[in-house]
Parts: structure tokens; C-alpha cells; sequence
């Protein structure tokens, strides 16, 4: 039997979300910190310290965050499926007129529909209203430990870049050099999961290098209160 070999961008969705985000994460927020310490004439280890702790506590957070966040979405999902399959023991006539309806209300006729939904339920009853009344499959299903550690090193990875930048330039140079880092990795960012979420390469990469750029020029500027205050 022939398998369908096609693959799918939403196949990459569920590790699309937290590489994308986590690597976001960590160069804005870690660029926009050595910006801000930088234009405070903090000296170069408290810029370099600074910035090798946001990466850790960066990294730890979103893991821990995505962690909670996905463990809370697969254990709704558990509970969704443990009330069908009650539903499916109790009352199975009943759920087999759901799940006709479902696909008449899809475009079948009355009888096809329930012929469908008797052969699929015959199959495999949980799995058919698991994706066709549930709308869940394998692809989409949560997944807290692959979310968790996609975000802590896809945080950690993007927060190397300003942090390499900030480490090999002159004092004098640190805060252009970040900052020219930082615009570069999140154009590159913008563009690399625009590509391979399948959206407009060019909308991709100016959203997220405009917001990049505010929020380095807002945390700049209050660095430069600050350190003139002081």
C-alpha cells in the first residue's frame, strides 16, 4: 500500500511556536539589557554579567513557563478524551449520530455520512471523535517537555548573539555593536520562521524587526535617564 509522503507546514507547529518565540525572546530581551546597562556607563563586566544572566534566567524561565503553559493544555486535552471514551462506553448510538452530523454538516448526505462515521467508529471510535468533534490530532497534541526544552535553547541561542557582540567589541562599541546584532539576528529570525511557517518572508521579518528596534530604543533611553541621574 502506498503511504501519502506529503508533509505539511502544520507538522512543524508545535515546535515552530516555542523555537520562534524563545529565540525571539532572547535576543530582544538580552540585547535591550546590555543596551540599557551599557547606556548607563555600567563598566564592561557588569554589561557582560548582566547579560550572561539574562541568558540563564532567560533560558530557565521560558522553559519553565512553556512547561506550565503546555502541561495545562495536554492535561485539558487528557480530560476531554477521558470524557469521550466514558461517552463511548455509555452511550455509543449517540455518539455515532454526533459524528454523522458532524460530517453531514461537512457536505455528506445523511446516509454516506452515517456510514462514515460507523466504519471510522469501528476502527477506532476514540481517535475518529478525538479529530473530528475534539479537532485533535498527533500533530497539534501538546507536548510539555519537547515545548520546554525547544524555548530554553532556542532562548539561549538567540540570546548569545548580542551577548557575543557585546563580549568581543570595545568598550566604546558595545552598545552599537548590540544593537547592530541584535537588528540583524531578528531580521534573520523574521525571515527563517516566516519561511518555514509558510507566511510572506518580508512581513515576517519587518514585524519583528520593528518591534526589536522599539523596544531596544525604549530600553536605551531609559538607561540613559538613569545613568545620567545618577
Amino acid at each position: 500500500m502506498l503511504r501519502h509522503a506529503e508533509r505539511h507546514l502544520i507538522e512543524r507547529v508545535g515546535w515552530l511556536r516555542a523555537a520562534v518565540l524563545g529565540a525571539n525572546d532572547g535576543v530582544i530581551s538580552t540585547g535591550s539589557l546590555i543596551m540599557g546597562v551599557a547606556a548607563a556607563s555600567a563598566d564592561r563586566n557588569a554589561i557582560l554579567i548582566a547579560g550572561l544572566a539574562s541568558l540563564v534566567a532567560g533560558a530557565m524561565s521560558m522553559a519553565a513557563g512553556e512547561y506550565v503553559s503546555v502541561s495545562s493544555q495536554a492535561d485539558a486535552e487528557a480530560a476531554d478524551l477521558a470524557r469521550e471514551t466514558a461517552e463511548l462506553r455509555e452511550m455509543p448510538e449517540a455518539e455515532h449520530r454526533e459524528l454523522a452530523a458532524i460530517y453531514e454538516a461537512r457536505g455528506l448526505d445523511p446516509t454516506l455520512a452515517a456510514e462514515v462515521a460507523r466504519q471510522l467508529m469501528a476502527k477506532d471510535a476514540l481517535s475518529a471523535h478525538a479529530r473530528d468533534e475534539l479537532g485533535m490530532t498527533e500533530t497539534t497534541a501538546a507536548n510539555p517537555l519537547q515545548a520546554a526544552g525547544m524555548s530554553a535553547v532556542s532562548f539561549a541561542v538567540g540570546a548569545a548573539l548580542p551577548l557575543a557582540a557585546a563580549l568581543a567589541s570595545p568598550d566604546e562599541w558595545i552598545a552599537t555593536a548590540v544593537a547592530v546584532t541584535t537588528v540583524a539576528a531578528l531580521a534573520l529570525l523574521g525571515a527563517t520562521g516566516a519561511r518555514l511557517g509558510g507566511a510572506s518572508i518580508w512581513r515576517g521579518t519587518l514585524r519583528v524587526t520593528f518591534w526589536g528596534a522599539v523596544a531596544l530604543g525604549v530600553t536605551y533611553a531609559v538607561g540613559r535617564v538613569f545613568g545620567v541621574a545618577a
